[in-house]
């Protein structure tokens, strides 16, 4: 069981991204996590690798740590951008602001931002096989599948609870989820954040009020919250799908050793769910994750085949 995480810290990471691009690098002058200097000669040598993600969504934030350490253990510089939208993340990896997405939902979920941009992204590679979007209540709510929602609005104000208006989640949602279920004329779509999103949840869960909220898994607060699932009959939610390392077009002729470093990372679900528990619960509350990373691989030295170990 995980230990108690503090909301508050979540939603502080969510609110921290930048919506622009420039000067939102985080940490280009912190020293490499091994140990060594993120301005040596031989990470000038190699390279700087920009990795972008949504702080918010721990998937991307904890495997950013993980490949900052990797990365910098073999010589390259790593910068972070942290951003709020998964529109201008796109958008920032197709251009070449951001060299690598360390998360992405590229089989289903972000399906429309790969019809839109796939031609200027490499895919270096899937690191999770079993990803899923749900719809989820409270364990206490009487009711156990999606298709109990009709007729049910009152229960929960007619709003189902989501997160980014960017999010593949959402789309999925609003587009495919809603009108196969026929509940677009009981509820409303509520968009603003992740950390909103949990905030909400965690004010009807401390007071037993029912609510429904856009969930995926993996994801800590499945763990956290007492909440169930419910059945999609229909599919509408999509079929589980892997998770992607994605870079920017032809990230992997200048970056060559990162890219193969990056290929061999495959986590099953408990390397996955250790690595996003030592990040986001363990080490909750501190800006800096390194020292989590170097905790998950001190427990984990065989996670995958190119790993790096002092």
């Amino acid at each position: 069981m995980m230990k108690k995480r503090k909301l508050a810290s979540i939603i502080g990471i969510g609110l921290a991204g930048s919506l622009a691009f420039a000067g939102c690098s985080t940490d280009s002058e912190e020293p490499a996590a091994n140990g060594g200097d993120g301005d040596s000669g031989a990470s000038e040598e190699m390279g700087t690798i920009t990795l972008g993600f949504l702080p918010a969504w721990t998937d991307g934030l904890s495997t950013a740590w993980l490949l900052k350490n990797q990365l910098e253990a073999i010589g390259y510089t790593v910068e972070f951008e942290e951003l709020t939208e998964a529109a201008i993340l796109y958008t920032g990896l197709a251009g070449g602001d951001v060299d690598v997405y360390p998360s992405a939902w590229s089989e289903t979920t972000h399906a429309s931002y790969m019809e839109q941009y796939g031609d200027q992204l490499e895919d270096l590679g899937a690191y999770y096989e079993n990803a899923k979007l749900t719809i989820a209540v409270p364990e206490y709510t009487d009711i156990d599948s999606i298709e109990d929602l009709a007729g049910n609005a009152d229960m929960f104000g007619g709003e189902i609870i989501g997160i980014e208006p960017s999010a593949g989640l959402t789309e999925q949602t609003e587009t495919v989820m809603m009108p196969e279920y026929e509940l677009e004329d009981e509820y409303s779509l509520v968009t603003s954040s992740t950390a909103t999103m949990l905030a909400t949840l965690e004010e009807a869960v401390a007071n037993e009020e029912d609510i429904v909220v856009t969930l995926w898994r993996p994801f800590w607060a499945n763990s956290e919250f007492p909440i169930k699932d419910l059945e999609d009959p229909m599919g509408a939610m999509g079929e589980p799908e892997a998770l992607h390392f994605l870079a920017t077009e032809g990230f992997s002729e200048e970056f060559p050793e990162a890219a193969e470093l990056i290929a061999g990372i495959q986590l099953d679900d408990d390397e996955y769910g250790s690595l996003e528990d030592t990040v986001v619960n363990t080490y909750e509350g501190e800006d800096d994750k390194s020292a989590a990373i170097e905790e998950w691989l001190e427990a984990n030295p065989d996670a995958f085949d190119t790993i790096v170990t002092d």
